[in-house]
């Protein structure tokens, strides 16, 4: 993935803070036109939360992600997903706003925070996140994957359109190729040794090599991989944060696996558990 020096002061790739903005934006423009009255009530596809509180920690979210690209220390869980779940169950019930009106606000508020803050980073320093050390331009695409996969589900709940494109998730992942490392699970690895290669249709590529119940992600693809992993962006991105089923996507062509063991392209995706 080609990285510019232009946005955010060259501390961001070029077109992350845009994107960072347009979905906050986006993700606004879903919680205005929530139904009134019990609105917040809404269900969540897929999830236990509704419409107000994953709104919520999308707001408490963003404001911690704006907290960190300031430079300050923000302890949250130690960076497994239990922990991480555990951390946002206990700031939501300390946080009681649930209105979609008012979180749409502080929503687009703290995006622009990240953003002004993150232009005083220098761009090889380490920040500190719930996923471990990042520097700013890693930590600006984790805000934006964060927000796409919850921006996703308020987009379903409430019956529109989601914000999620190619360009979007190509900007996902300098943070998934960081973060997959992080939140492998270790029953799905466990005696498996593979190598991956993972493309994006008319997008970027990288390699995932799995071995002795660890995980290594590398920019470029293996030279000879197991299984090659073609995909459709958005659907990449889906099934990397548990939103869609292997097989429904594999039954579509949205994504296709071939190499000397193609078998391996449905699990892989089962390999991770989204934070």
């Amino acid at each position: 993935m080609t990285r510019g020096r232009v946005g955010t002061v060259g501390v961001l790739p070029e077109g992350l803070a845009e994107a960072i903005r347009g979905t906050a934006e986006d993700i606004a423009t879903v919680l205005r036109v929530a139904p009134g009255g019990d609105g917040a009530g809404l269900p969540v596809p897929r999830s236990t939360w509704s419409l107000g509180e994953a709104a919520a920690h999308l707001a408490q979210a963003n404001a911690l992600m704006a907290d960190l690209a300031a430079g300050h220390e923000r302890p949250y869980g130690d960076g497994t997903p239990g922990s991480l779940a555990d951390a946002n169950e206990r700031a939501l019930a300390g946080f009681e706003e649930r209105a979609p009106g008012p979180l749409a606000e502080m929503i687009t508020a703290q995006a622009e925070a990240f953003l002004a803050s993150v232009e005083d980073r220098d761009p090889e320093e380490l920040l500190s996140t719930p996923l471990g050390a990042m520097r700013p331009a890693v930590l600006g695409s984790y805000l934006l994957t964060h927000m796409l996969g919850h921006g996703y589900d308020l987009a379903l709940a409430v019956g529109r359109p989601h914000m999620l494109d190619a360009r979007r998730v190509d900007l996902t992942l300098p943070f998934m190729i960081e973060a997959m490392p992080r939140v492998t699970d270790p029953a799905a690895v466990d005696g498996l040794t593979a190598r991956f290669a993972v493309r994006l249709r008319s997008g970027p590529s990288f390699g995932v090599l799995v071995a002795d119940g660890a995980v290594e992600t590398t920019h470029e693809p293996p030279a000879r991989p197991d299984c090659t992993i073609l995909t459709e962006p958005v659907a990449f991105l889906l099934l990397g944060l548990g939103r869609l089923d292997p097989w429904p996507v594999i039954a579509r062509g949205k994504a296709l696996g071939w190499g000397r063991k193609p078998w391996l392209a449905p699990r892989f995706p089962r390999l991770f558990r989204a934070p």
